[in-house]
């Protein structure tokens, strides 16, 4: 007995299908175009060493993976890029957190509440760097003024980089408050209600309820913090001078990038230097997929 084909499509249904495809054509060829294509030319390019006065690249094999390995700078830069993303992460993560469960609840001026603490996040960066850069300041910043220190924030090569994170942990907290908002909203109130009758109270509903119905939307935002900790680049170029003492041990593998590429104009390594970031990137981020079994919970 001949086997029955697979029913032919109705006009709609090739219609319907045309449309979806034309509206998630852009995104795709933005993706294409703007990330994937990006992606493989800078593979390509670490190589490569760039020529004589910035001209033609010379093919130079893995050389620049050898050097990379054993240039000292290179791992500070891991390092001082793995100390921000230690301390940015988990306090932008948990603050914001706390702050999204106290104004989910029924308070007056909430909205506005809600406002202030996301106003970092539309500010602009420079403006964001140079009020930090005044709080910071040794000699007449705010914050030694009023502790009545003489710290120095952003010169200590022993504390720049926690002081830089602390920037990130600020401009980042009312994103994330925002994400968890979302998720909480989701959350039914009749779980609540079943705990509280019996007899949990708001710190056991929190650890109990709360945290494992928001563990799929805490899981998002760790892998994106993650990611944009990695990726910092923005903070400490506004922030540190080059005449800064404490560069050195702030300066991330983003920062490091840029000063290979476009102010020493060796390509070729600056790529490789990416090229190591995406490595360390996709690393720990296929580590979060396999652990998020154990601990994240999806209805």
């Amino acid at each position: 007995m001949a086997k029955k084909g697979k029913p032919a499509r109705t006009g709609r249904q090739r219609s319907e299908c045309l449309w979806g495809w034309m509206f998630i054509l852009p995104t795709m060829i933005g993706l294409i175009v703007l990330n994937i294509i990006p992606i493989f030319q800078t593979v390509y390019q670490s190589f490569f060493k760039t020529g004589d006065f910035g001209k033609g690249n010379i093919f130079i094999g893995a050389e620049n993976y050898i050097k990379v390995f054993g240039d000292s700078e290179v791992w500070q830069a891991l390092l001082n890029t793995v100390k921000y993303a230690i301390v940015e992460v988990p306090f932008s993560i948990i603050i914001a957190l706390v702050l999204a469960v106290l104004l989910n609840r029924k308070m007056k001026g909430r909205s506005a509440y809600r406002t202030i603490i996301f106003l970092p996040m539309v500010a602009a960066p420079a403006a964001v760097a140079m009020v930090w850069r005044w709080l910071f300041n040794s000699e007449f910043g705010l914050i030694n003024n009023v502790f009545h220190t003489n710290v120095k924030w952003i010169s200590d090569p022993k504390i720049a980089v926690f002081s830089i994170a602390i920037i990130g942990v600020w401009s980042i907290i009312g994103y994330n408050m925002v994400l968890f908002l979302s998720g909480l909203q989701e959350i039914p109130h009749d779980y609540y209600e079943a705990a509280q009758l019996d007899g949990a109270t708001g710190i056991k509903s929190f650890f109990h309820v709360t945290l494992p119905l928001l563990s799929p939307t805490i899981f998002f935002v760790l892998v994106t913090r993650i990611i944009g900790s990695l990726q910092v680049f923005d903070l400490i170029y506004m922030v540190m001078d080059r005449t800064n003492p404490a560069l050195e041990k702030t300066q991330s593998l983003v920062y490091l990038f840029y000063q290979y590429t476009f102010v020493n104009k060796n390509m070729g390594y600056g790529a490789t230097i990416v090229v190591l970031l995406l490595v360390l990137t996709m690393i720990i981020t296929v580590f979060q997929m396999i652990g998020q079994k154990k601990w994240v919970f999806y209805n």
